[in-house]
């Protein structure tokens, strides 16, 4: 009994390593968190990445911590045999509640730091950006304002499943090693930019402008889509992100304006509006002042 209870950790072993194997997982894989990209695929990716390995290795040994001490104290103070009557109900032990809380305290305080580190560094907008894009997310796809080119793309929804869902997804274009600012609103209701490989996500609001500053670092194409529930079709808003060499911007640069695609589309495209116009308000105005005059005779 003893030696097969001997063999049970190297079994686990085993088997874990067996498991790994069998799901084609790479040390690669393994090192980066099993998260989508590669590294060097913008300017923040490994820093992000940094983070979150980080942040689960300190999970992890938490957890190993935890279990192994619920394992422990399930063993050491088990019941035994000529044991009589009901335990201790309430104990104290001071040094051990001062170190369940102080240690979880430090422990909280350290990935506040690391996170507020990187987010401010992933966040920041210090550095001029070589052009500005406006991202406009409506219901239910995107619409992309060059503004330095002075072009723009509007985008429809996407079929998916359907033999036209590669043709009408809309595709932002991003020239490598070039810092892009891209300005990010919404048409109607709340969506969220998201390029998994980029290790970003942003939400866009109705009536806010948020940012997202990017240096694309390798040559692609990289999948994107909303990634918060925002109606029906929430699934079909998709959309992708070449990142070209400065030539191939300029030629689709170039071909958004033969088409007549020039200028900007206003966020408020489409919307209807409920703030009066001049004349309104002005009639509004009137219909006020009969009524207050017919009041004093009346009065």
């Amino acid at each position: 009994m003893r030696s097969r209870t001997r063999r049970a950790p190297a079994r686990l072993a085993a088997l874990a390593a067996v498991a790994l194997v069998t799901t084609g997982c790479s040390a690669q894989e393994v090192q980066q968190g099993w998260m989508p990209g590669q590294p060097g695929l913008t300017d923040k990716w490994d820093l992000t990445k940094d983070l979150w390995v980080g942040s689960w290795i300190a999970a992890l040994a938490v957890g190993v911590l935890v279990w192994g001490l619920i394992i422990w104290a399930v063993v050491a103070y088990r019941r035994r045999k000529d044991d009589t009557g009901y335990p201790d109900q309430v104990r104290y032990h001071v040094p051990i509640e001062i170190l369940y809380t102080v240690v979880p305290f430090m422990m909280v305080a350290v990935l506040f730091y690391f996170t507020a580190r990187d987010q401010t560094i992933i966040e920041s907008l210090e550095e001029e950006p070589d052009l500005t894009i406006q991202v406009i997310g409506k219901q239910w796809s995107w619409d992309f304002n060059y503004l330095d080119d002075n072009v723009y793309e509007a985008g429809i929804q996407t079929p998916v499943g359907t033999p036209q869902e590669d043709e009408q997804i809309p595709t932002l274009y991003l020239p490598v090693d070039q810092t892009v600012r891209l300005e990010l609103q919404s048409r109607d209701v709340i969506h969220s930019f998201w390029v998994p490989q980029f290790l970003y996500k942003k939400d866009l609001i109705p009536g806010r402008t948020n940012y997202y500053q990017v240096t694309p670092q390798i040559e692609g194409v990289y999948a994107g889509k909303c990634a918060e529930l925002c109606g029906e079709f929430h699934s079909e808003m998709l959309f992708n992100v070449a990142v070209v060499d400065q030539e191939e911007y300029d030629r689709q640069m170039d071909a958004l304006r033969a088409r007549g695609q020039e200028g900007a589309l206003p966020v408020n495209l489409g919307r209807i509006t409920t703030e009066p116009d001049e004349q309104t308000e002005d009639r509004i105005g009137e219909d006020r002042g009969g009524q207050e005059n017919e009041g004093g005779q009346n009065g």
